[in-house]
This record gives structure tokens, sequence and C-alpha cells, in this order.
């Protein structure tokens, strides 16, 4: 535990768990951060080189998510480490067996999150009953089919520009991670006029500052092929995303991937964070100091688990989306004019809005701690 000591304060985690069965070399880890307000909802990850540590911050972030959106729920984050391309009976193997490991961790309802799905999610709801983000067929609301978190992006995106100076018809998008969150988000801006400069996957960019045909884009990638080949454009590596100049700037995949050895090389006016935790804090600082807007992840991108929580509840799809819609809409609004009137960095606003609800979420609890 050693290593998420620097994450560990009033509020959480309240629970580490480490599973490990070499015999079928499943390792992960799950880690429950705070359930004052409810049991806890958080996706699974699966990439070869997640750790503790990145569960434990992915957790937080939860937490700061459920309790910005009004949620009952509170925040966790699992981890899977394995390839999520690997042969679909050995990954539904590993998710089945996870599933089982952690099936009387009642505070904790699985959802899926980058290298999982709909059909992951269906694997584990089989094996434990206890599982969000379901495909059509069991009753969910497949939140990566209809976009939810992209819907999210769009909406903080719309509230933002009021604070920017600039509209969003004709505006240069940048979207760094075209997986189920970005290529969403993108589909949401451009059917409202903004342009497509540049895109980013695990295997490079590219990049047209003319414009980028976002049909060709999403086509590519139902073939299980990369944004770089296609035809039209400049081929750059994948870190090269973060010096495109744009006006929108939306990262959509994997923790810290602008810091302070790159953060100077971004050129844009507006960061709407698609991933959780895709800035450093010290980052986001130099962006606040130099006009940059930034609106938080967790205010930003709550639109998948807003769509999971009410599909727990049992809500329809259109309920959800229109739930998404007014939620942050509600909050980036409110976390904008704190941060405006206090002149601080909207991450310290939204900061201090979220955890100000957990705390009165505690106090209504028999024991004080998480």
């Amino acid at each position: 535990m050693g290593e998420v000591f620097d994450y560990v304060d009033e509020l959480g985690p309240a629970k580490i768990i480490h599973v490990y069965e070499p015999t079928h070399n499943l390792k992960a880890v799950l880690v429950v951060d705070n359930v004052a307000a409810g049991p806890a909802i958080g996706g699974l990850r699966m990439a070869p080189d997640v750790s503790t540590r990145e569960c434990a911050r992915l957790a937080r972030a939860m937490s700061l998510k459920n309790a910005s959106a009004g949620l009952p729920h509170g925040g966790a984050k699992s981890v899977l480490f394995g390839d999520p391309k690997m042969a679909r009976g050995d990954k539904e193997q590993l998710i089945r067996e996870l599933a089982c490991a952690l099936r009387d961790v009642q505070d904790y309802i699985f959802g899926p999150d980058m290298g999982t799905d709909e059909e992951a999610m269906a694997w584990v709801k089989d094996e434990i009953g206890r599982a969000v983000g379901l495909p059509r067929e069991v009753g969910g609301i497949p939140l990566d089919e209809i976009g939810a978190t992209g819907w999210g992006l769009y909406q903080a995106v719309d509230v933002a520009l009021s604070h920017c100076g600039f509209e969003l018809m004709g505006a240069r998008v940048v979207v760094q991670g075209f997986g189920a969150v970005g290529k969403h988000a993108a589909r949401f801006l451009a059917e409202k006029g903004a342009i497509i400069v540049g895109v980013a996957d695990s295997r490079g960019t590219i990049h047209n500052p003319e414009g980028l045909d976002l049909q060709t884009l999403l086509t590519l990638k139902a073939e299980g092929r990369s944004v770089i080949e296609y035809a039209e454009g400049r081929k750059l590596k994948g870190g090269e995303v973060v010096g495109i100049e744009c006006d929108i700037w939306i990262p959509a995949a994997r923790p810290d991937v602008v810091n302070g050895d790159n953060v100077q090389r971004l050129k844009t006016r507006l960061v709407v964070q698609g991933a959780n935790i895709p800035f450093t804090y010290d980052a986001e600082k130099i962006l606040h100091e130099r006009g940059v807007l930034v609106v938080p992840d967790f205010i930003a991108n709550a639109g998948g688990v807003i769509c999971a929580a009410m599909e727990y509840q049992g809500m329809s799809q259109s309920a959800a989306l229109q739930v998404i819609e007014e939620k942050i809409r509600a909050n980036t609004s409110e976390v904008l004019e704190v941060s405006k009137a206090r002149k601080a960095m909207p991450r310290d606003a939204a900061l201090a809005l979220a955890t100000a609800r957990i705390r009165r979420a505690m106090k209504t609890r028999r024991w004080s701690i998480f």
C-alpha cells in the first residue's frame, strides 16, 4: 500500500484489494475510495501497465465525479493487468474470474472503462449480478454505443464557450484518444459546426489544418484500424498531438498526458477533459496562468457514470441523456462562475464543490469512517 500513501486522507480510500491468481495469470486491484453517499460505481480498466497508484487516483476521481454530479454513489475503480486486445476467450475468463473474486465486495458496482465494454459488463453481471453499462439485450443503456460521456463533454464545451469569447461554429478541435469517449465527443462537436483538425490514437496522430473527415475516421476505427491510415493528412507521432494548434483540445486517453515537460507545447484556448486525470496539477496551473480555460475531468466527463447511475435506477436512455445534459451544464456553469469570482483555478473550485458534498454525506453516516 506504500505507493498510494499520498492518496490517503480523511475521505479515503476505504479499502484496497489485490487479486492474484498466478495459475490463470490474473492480477488486479480494486480501490473503493468513499461510499458515504452509497455503493461505489467505478469502471474496470484493463491495460498491461496499470498500477495500484493509478487505481487509487482514479478511484478518488470517481468519488469527486459522483459527488459533483449529485449521485447517490461513492467512488471506486478496478484495474486488471493485461492486454485488452488478447483473445476474446482469454479476456472473458479473466474478467469472469475477477468478478467472482470480488463477489462479496457489495459496495462496489462494476462499470466499463478503458479496455472493457458492454460485453465485459454482461460477463460480470452473469457472474455476480452487479454491473452497469450493460448491453441493451440484458436491460442496460450501452453508454459507449450512445456516447454518453461524449454527450456530456459537448455540454461542458457549450457552457465553457461563454467564458472563452469564441463560438463553436468553425472552432478547431483536437482529440487526443479517439476511442469510445473521443470519437463521440468529436461527433457531437462536429454536428454543431466544429472542425476536427487533429486526432490521435495509440498508434499515432493525424493532422489536417483544413479539417478531417469524421466519417472516414469513424469507419477506420470501426474496422479496427488506426487514424494514421487516414489518407489526407500529416502523420505524426502520438505525443505530437499536444503541439497541434487549435481552439479546443480534448484529452480522452490515459492519465498525465500533459505535464510539466510538454505543457508549453499546448496551443489552445479551451481544454475540456474527457479522460480521468489527464493533466498534472502543475500543468493545469501553468495553463491557468496563461489564460487557457481548463474544465476538469470529474466535471466534464461525468456523462458515463451519470448514465450508469440512471441505468442502475431503471431509467430510460432518453431520460438518462436529459439528466446528463442538465447536471453537466449546471455543474460546469457553477464551477466556472466560482472560479471567475475567486480568481481560482477551475480544478480548485471543482474540488471544493465535490469534497464539500462528500463531507456532508459522511456526516449522515453512523460511523465516521469512509
